[in-house]
């Protein structure tokens, strides 16, 4: 399934190793979820790496149909993260 999300032209791949969090602290909600529309540069998620945290943008306008990634997950350069279409 990676395989195929990596390929989706709606893939968001991560642009550094790092580490996932899918909110901003452990009390606040999610920044997306599948369903969400988002707008251009809209933070979907934050990449922690060497003790900063990186947000993600959103490179264009659309829905969410897929998180690919789990909170705390580590992740690899260019892996896929999140689907919008």
């Amino acid at each position: 399934p990676a395989a195929k999300a990596a390929d989706h032209p709606g893939a968001v791949k991560s642009p550094m190793v790092g580490t996932i969090y899918l909110q901003p602290d452990e009390n606040s909600p999610v920044f997306v979820k599948i369903g969400d529309t988002v707008a251009p540069g809209q933070t979907l998620l934050l990449i922690e790496a060497m003790k900063t945290f990186n947000p993600v943008p959103a490179p264009r306008a659309g829905k969410v149909t897929q998180v690919l990634v789990k909170n705390t997950q580590p992740v690899e350069f260019g892996e896929p993260l999140v689907i919008i279409e």
